[in-house]
């Protein structure tokens, strides 16, 4: 009976170290979406990539670079706060310096940026180096073949640091006037929680990050504890939600790692790749599908 309980208290114990690996394991993850559209005429791959807040990927950020160059996106999407404001900015800029060289990189900011007090200073190291600032702006772009309307939002947090620009909801209704619908068209945006404001304006895709997958997570049963402007129990963590519209969105959990004070529970980063096509053409992608219909 005693060697029993021994053996009982090993794998309990066992179990227990194993289950803490697996809740604090911050090793980075790629996690794959597959949309489909009639404007699509040859497939695509686009690369979400938030909330870096300048941490550290390996060795000159190599972890990072690899897992990009790993998927070969034929554009990147740089949702905000990959500067931070308070840890130095070389690991942003060694990981940027790289991937500008080898894709179209095209950014908006989050609200550290502006915390940080030098949002000139980094938009102006950003155009040096080849990275577009799309805030407040559309674009149109040919993407492998495809005709592409990309329009950023910068985020609501530049009029209170800098006493600056035209605002949000401006910028979003002008950015419905400026963008192509003939065209496929993507919102990339900071925030998710103004969801309101983007389900009903009509974009085929709208891209965020912001909320860090809510910091704690329990896979299957509990997407998020916390989030910035969602408070607790956020809706709009991580994943993938459908519109009634046909819209979506998808909202990266981001990259932050020692930037946060609380851990990540369960919720590890992650570098979003999402590849587009039509819907004929969508067996060739694999990936979770992890939608909500709203």
């Amino acid at each position: 009976m005693k060697i029993q309980k021994k053996h009982i208290k090993y794998i309990i114990f066992t179990m227990l170290i194993a289950l803490a690996l697996l809740a604090f394991d911050v090793r980075l993850k790629t996690v794959h979406y597959t949309i489909t559209s009639d404007k699509i005429n040859t497939p695509m791959r686009i690369a979400l990539i938030t909330d870096l807040h300048s941490c550290k990927y390996g060795a000159g950020q190599k972890t990072l670079i690899d897992a990009v160059d790993k998927e070969k996106p034929d554009v990147i999407l740089l949702g905000g706060d990959i500067f931070d404001d308070v840890i130095p900015d070389d690991n942003t800029k060694t990981f940027l310096t790289a991937i500008a060289k080898r894709y179209p990189c095209y950014y908006v900011t989050g609200n550290h940026e502006y915390w940080s007090r030098r949002v000139g200073e980094m938009l102006a190291w950003l155009e040096a180096n080849g990275i577009e600032d799309i805030g407040g702006k559309t674009i149109r772009t040919a993407v492998n073949g495809n005709e592409i309307s990309i329009s950023g939002l910068n985020d609501p947090d530049e009029a209170r640091y800098t006493g600056e620009g035209d605002g949000m909801v401006t910028e979003l209704e002008r950015a419905k006037n400026e963008r192509d619908d003939t065209a496929f068209t993507m919102l990339l945006t900071h925030r998710p929680s103004f969801v309101n404001l983007y389900k009903d304006a009509g974009f085929d895709l709208v891209l965020a990050g912001h909320a860090h997958g809510g910091q704690w997570r329990i896979p299957g049963v509990l997407n998020g504890t916390f989030a910035p402007d969602e408070g607790w129990l956020p809706k709009y963590a991580g994943g993938r939600y459908s519109f009634d519209n046909g819209s979506e969105m998808i909202v990266s959990r981001g990259l932050a790692r020692e930037s946060t004070r609380i851990p990540r529970i369960f919720n590890r980063p992650e570098l979003v790749i999402i590849n587009i096509s039509r819907s004929c053409e969508a067996s060739r992608f694999s990936g979770p599908i992890q939608s909500k219909v709203l």
